[in-house]
């Protein structure tokens, strides 16, 4: 199966995405919340630094959880530049 390049739109918003989760995290360690999350440091480090750039749902929601951001907040802050609500 051939996977569709991603437009540089998309490849912004994982931008995005990865710094509202890399700022809502905080001073907890990669390690603390990857644990929580229940995913690899290597896979949050990936998402944090726009590598992943469109993660897997249940992924991104076992993220926003660990870090104590609602679903609906981080949409809010992807789609307003990066702007993080306060959890």
């Amino acid at each position: 199966m051939v996977r569709v390049p991603l437009t540089d739109q998309e490849r912004e918003r994982g931008l995005r995405l990865g710094a509202v989760l890399r700022e809502a995290r905080g001073k907890r360690s990669m390690v603390e919340v990857a644990d929580q999350a229940g995913i690899s440091v290597e896979t949050l480090r990936k998402i944090e630094t726009g590598r992943i750039p469109t993660p897997a749902f249940f992924t991104v929601a076992a993220v926003a959880d660990a870090v104590g951001l609602p679903l609906d907040g981080l949409r809010s802050a992807v789609d307003n530049q990066g702007a993080v609500l306060a959890p």
